[in-house]
C-alpha cells in the first residue's frame, strides 16, 4: 500500500510540474518584439482559394488579379470603425479587416490594491501594458487577417478579391450612443456593369461581424462566381515547449467544424502536411488561441467547401467558399456570411454558431470540463463573484465524493491506528521480507483494512485538479476576474504568494493525519512534498491555489472528525 500511495503521489507531483511548466510557458514573460513597419507582403493568386477540388461540374477559373494595384496602402485607404466593445481597421484593398482590438479586455490589468500595498512595504510597482488585447494585426511579425471576396466562375467576368480596391467615400464609423447597430458600405464596379457592394455590420455589444456581398449585375450576360472567406496567420515563432510540456498547453491552431465529423482540430502542422478540402452543409472554420477565437460562419442552409493552405512566405490560410450562383442579366443576388472576432465566452457562442462554443479547448477531459463550467457559471450567477465560484464548486466536488472520501480516510484512520503494530512486524522480520508481507497482510485481513482505501482520495483530484487547470486556462471569464482583498485576478499567480504557503500548510497538516510510510526513505521523500509542492503552486493561477487550499481544508476537518471516531473504537 505504502509503494502504491508513493507512486501515485510522485505521479501527481510531476503532473503538477508539468501544469507549471506549460502554464508559465503560455502566461510567463516573454521578449518584446521589435515593431515591424514594412508592408505587408502581398500574394496575388496563391493566396486565393482553388474552389476545383469539390466541384465536379465546372472548373472554377482564380480572379485575373495582374491589374491590381499591389502597392502599399495609405491611411486614406483604410476605414477605422469603432464600437462598445471593438476597435477595428477595414483596408479598401479587399475590404480585409486588420488590427481588431478587443476594448474590453486589456493585455493586462492594473491592480491598484496590489501597486499600494506594495508601495506600502517599499516593493517597486511594475507599470502594467492596459492597452487591449489586439487579436487581428497588420504588422507583418504577428499577421493575422479576416480576408473575403468573391470568385468568378470559369468563362464569366472577374469579380472583387481581397486584392481589389473598393471605394468609400467615409473613412471613420462610430457607433454612436442610442445606436444598435453600424453598417460600413464598400463598393465596386467593373467595364461591364457589375457592381458589388461589400457590408460589414456591427452590432452594440457584439462581437459577431455580418458581411453582405451583394451582386447587382447590369450588363447583358449573366454572372456566376462564389463567395470565399478566410482567415490568414503568419506562423507561430514562440516556443512550443519541451518535452514535458509541449502537449500540456491549451491548443493553438486551426479548428473546423462539419455536419458529419462536428468539431475538429487542423493544426499549422497539419495544413503543412495537406491542404484540407471538405464539403459540408454548415458549418464553420477559425483559427483559435487561448481565451479567443476568430471565425468564419457561412450559412448554415447551404452547401460549403472548407480549404487550408500554407503560402509560399509561410502564412497560413484556412477559410471555407460557398457553391456557386448565378446571377442573370439585369439582375441581383446576395452572399452572406458571419464572422466571429472575440472572447470564448461559451453561452454567447452558442447562440452564434453551433459548435462554436467548442472552442473552449478542455483538452481530454471535456467531459468533466463542461459540468464543472455550467456549474461555476450557476453559481457565479447567484454570487457574483468567481472565486467564491470556485469554493462552491469545490464544496461540491467534496459532496459528491463524499462517501468515498468517508470510506479512505476510515481506512488510513485504521491504518494508523495499526502503525505501532506494523512497525513492530518491520523490527521482527526485518531480514525475512516475504514473512513480513504474510504477516502484514495477515494483520490487515484480522483488523478489516484495505490497503488500497488510503490511495483513493488521489485518484479522484488527479482528473479534477488538471480538469480545472484546463478549465481556468481556456474560460476567459476568469482572465482578470478579482476574487477578494489582494487577488484581483483569479487567472495569474497570486502576487505576494500567500494563498501557495497557505496551500503547503494545509498540506503538510493532512500529510500528520495520514499513516506514515514504514520505508523511512519514503517516509522522507514524503515529508518534502509540502515544499516542493508549494514551490511549484507559487506560478500556479490564484484560482486553482484557491481551489486546493478549500479542498485541503475541508479534507482535514473530515478526516480529522473520521480519525478521532476510529481512534476511540476498542
Amino acid at each position: 500500500m505504502d509503494n502504491i500511495r508513493f507512486i501515485l503521489i510522485v505521479t501527481f507531483a510531476m503532473l503538477v510540474f508539468m501544469l507549471q511548466q506549460a502554464w508559465q510557458l503560455d502566461y510567463g514573460p516573454k521578449p518584446e518584439v521589435a515593431a515591424i513597419t514594412e508592408p505587408v507582403a502581398t500574394n496575388t493568386k496563391e493566396d486565393l482559394p482553388s474552389a476545383t477540388g469539390a466541384s465536379a461540374q465546372t472548373e472554377t477559373a482564380e480572379p485575373n488579379t495582374a491589374a491590381v494595384p499591389l502597392a502599399t496602402m495609405s491611411s486614406a485607404n483604410i476605414i477605422t470603425v469603432k464600437t462598445d466593445v471593438l476597435a477595428l481597421q477595414i483596408d479598401l484593398k479587399g475590404g480585409t479587416i486588420q488590427n481588431l482590438d478587443l476594448l474590453t479586455y486589456p493585455i493586462e490589468k492594473s491592480n491598484t490594491v496590489v501597486d499600494k500595498l506594495r508601495a506600502m512595504i517599499g516593493l517597486s510597482v511594475a507599470e502594467k501594458n492596459t492597452a487591449p488585447v489586439r487579436l487581428f494585426n497588420s504588422n507583418q511579425e504577428k499577421l493575422f487577417v479576416a480576408q473575403s471576396g468573391l470568385i468568378a466562375d470559369s468563362g464569366f467576368a472577374t469579380a472583387p478579391s481581397h486584392h481589389t480596391v473598393f471605394k468609400n467615400e467615409q473613412t471613420n464609423y462610430d457607433l454612436q450612443p442610442g445606436q444598435d447597430s453600424l453598417t460600413v458600405p464598400l463598393t465596386w464596379t467593373d467595364d461591364n456593369g457589375l457592381t458589388i457592394t461589400k457590408l460589414f455590420t456591427f452590432k452594440r455589444g457584439s462581437y459577431d461581424i455580418t458581411l453582405e456581398q451583394k451582386v447587382k449585375n447590369d450588363s447583358a450576360k449573366p454572372w456566376s462566381g462564389r463567395q470565399y472567406s478566410q482567415l490568414l496567420k503568419a506562423p507561430d515563432t514562440t516556443s512550443k515547449g519541451g518535452m514535458l510540456t509541449g502537449g500540456m498547453r491549451a491548443y493553438d491552431g486551426g479548428v473546423i467544424y462539419t455536419e458529419k465529423e462536428k468539431y475538429q482540430k487542423i493544426s499549422f502542422d497539419d495544413m503543412s502536411d495537406e491542404n484540407l478540402d471538405v464539403a459540408t452543409k454548415g458549418g464553420w472554420t477559425a483559427l483559435i488561441q487561448h481565451y479567443f477565437a476568430s471565425a468564419w460562419i457561412p450559412p448554415a442552409d447551404q452547401e460549403n467547401h472548407f480549404y487550408t493552405k500554407v503560402l509560399n512566405d509561410g502564412h497560413y490560410v484556412i477559410g471555407t467558399y460557398s457553391a456557386p450562383v448565378t446571377v442573370n442579366a439585369n439582375s441581383d443576388a446576395q452572399f452572406v456570411a458571419q464572422l466571429f472576432a472575440g472572447p470564448k465566452i461559451q453561452p454567447m457562442m452558442e447562440k452564434i454558431a453551433p459548435g462554436l462554443e467548442l472552442t473552449v479547448d478542455y483538452s481530454f477531459l471535456t467531459f468533466i470540463g463542461k459540468p464543472i463550467y455550467w456549474l461555476l457559471n450557476q453559481i457565479h450567477d447567484a454570487a457574483g463573484n468567481w472565486g467564491i465560484a470556485i469554493i462552491g464548486v469545490t464544496l461540491c466536488i467534496k459532496l459528491l465524493f463524499f462517501p468515498l472520501s468517508q470510506s479512505s480516510y476510515k481506512s488510513m484512520a485504521k491504518m494508523r491506528k495499526i502503525q505501532p503494530r506494523l512497525k513492530e512486524l518491520q523490527e521482527r522480520f526485518a531480514d525475512d521480507r516475504p514473512r513480513f508481507n504474510t504477516e502484514m497482510m495477515a494483520l490487515y485481513k484480522k483488523e478489516k483494512v484495505n490497503p488500497l482505501g488510503g490511495c483513493l482520495p488521489i485518484l479522484v483530484q488527479i482528473p479534477v485538479f488538471m480538469c480545472l487547470y484546463w478549465v481556468l486556462s481556456e474560460t476567459v471569464e476568469f482572465r482578470h476576474a478579482p476574487f477578494m482583498l489582494w487577488i484581483q485576478d483569479l487567472s495569474s499567480q497570486d502576487p505576494f504568494y500567500v494563498l501557495p504557503v497557505i496551500m503547503g500548510i494545509t498540506m503538510k497538516i493532512q500529510q500528520s493525519l495520514n499513516p506514515a510510510p514504514i520505508d523511512p526513505i519514503q517516509a522522507k521523500v514524503m515529508k518534502m512534498f509540502p515544499i516542493v509542492f508549494t514551490i511549484f503552486f507559487l506560478f500556479f493561477p490564484a484560482g486553482l491555489v484557491l481551489y486546493w487550499v478549500v479542498n485541503n481544508t475541508l479534507s482535514i476537518i473530515q478526516q480529522s472528525y473520521i480519525t478521532k471516531q476510529i481512534a476511540k473504537m476498542p
